[in-house]
């Protein structure tokens, strides 16, 4: 089939505490931090975005930290991302260890898998991060003073998604959404869509008889699918009404998207590629002032008031 999915738009986790995570994904890992906005399901809590320098489709990290608003700590396991990837240079995986070990991140080496190799990383919330080298990203990378371009990650490379009935998943991915197997091993299977490079690939791993997971703290909460158009958009949605329970069209002011689960219970979304983070801030500026959305701008008092004072 003709896939209307372009690659990965973004990877959301819950997370814990705010500070912790901008140390992380902006200190540590060198990603921009592109859009500094609030949950539009709960104004009191921020919502990051990270990326390259104008957070790209396919670049983009983005979290919601929930500490001190009785969300409890999530539970890994079936129906769940429990691996997100990022891509980095080939050879660059020793500069990464000492960086993260010098920081007080706890790390391993990952079994080598489909020719990569690739780094674990436990994030503050206990999130399992990846970083996976490989000479064929050409995308180009957000830079800073500690993280130059030979080592710098450059976007999404994958997720891994835990599964009880791999086929299921890997069937209706195809199917649906146009994605194709392209590498297999023992309990994985690799699917890709519009190419098989970084940011084109997701890992449908077999749960076993692994629990079912549970969303809170330290859990992503779903993977989005890049589109290229509305139009695109509510054609895919008409296609999956009556596969999967799909929501109507939301406007995540940056993007639109639709949210629905694959067979195994993972929360996918599908977004469009515009209008992007700059429509609200110049891109010399992104990420350096509170946005909120205009229905949210008559209560910005209240909702400064009862956000954490965070510095990046």
């Amino acid at each position: 089939m003709t896939s209307p999915i372009l690659g990965l738009h973004h990877v959301t986790a819950t997370v814990a505490d705010a500070q912790a995570d901008l140390d992380f994904s902006v200190a540590a890992l060198g990603m921009r931090l592109v859009k500094k906005t609030v949950n539009f399901d709960n104004h009191f809590v921020y919502h990051f975005y990270y990326g390259d320098e104008v957070g790209h489709p396919g670049t983009i990290w983005t979290t919601f930290p929930y500490k001190g608003k009785g969300v409890p700590i999530g539970l890994k396991g079936a129906g769940q991302i429990t691996v997100t990837s990022f891509s980095v240079p080939a050879g660059s995986l020793d500069t990464w260890k000492t960086r993260l070990r010098e920081r007080g991140y706890a790390l391993t080496d990952a079994p080598p898998r489909f020719g990569e190799e690739s780094i674990l990383i436990t994030d503050p919330s206990g999130l399992i991060i990846e970083l996976v080298a490989n000479a064929t990203d050409s995308r180009a990378p957000w830079t800073t003073s500690g993280v130059d371009a030979k080592s710098a990650v450059r976007g999404l490379h994958s997720v891994s998604l835990e599964v009880r009935e791999p086929r299921r998943t890997v069937e209706f991915m195809r199917d649906m959404l146009g994605f194709e197997v392209v590498n297999e091993m023992e309990g994985r299977i690799r699917v890709a869509v519009n190419g098989d490079g970084p940011g084109k690939v997701m890992d449908i791993v077999a749960a076993g008889d692994a629990g079912w997971a549970k969303n809170g703290l330290g859990t992503v909460h779903h993977v989005a699918m890049a589109v290229g158009s509305e139009d695109d958009q509510l054609k895919l949605r008409e296609e999956l009404v009556g596969r999967a329970q799909v929501t109507p069209v939301r406007d995540r002011q940056y993007f639109k998207s639709i949210y629905f689960r694959e067979p195994g219970g993972v929360l996918f979304e599908a977004a469009t590629m515009s209008p992007g983070f700059p429509v609200d801030e110049p891109v010399a500026e992104l990420g350096r002032g509170l946005k909120l959305p205009p229905w949210e701008e008559p209560h910005r008092a209240e909702i400064e008031a009862q956000l954490p004072n965070v510095r990046h």
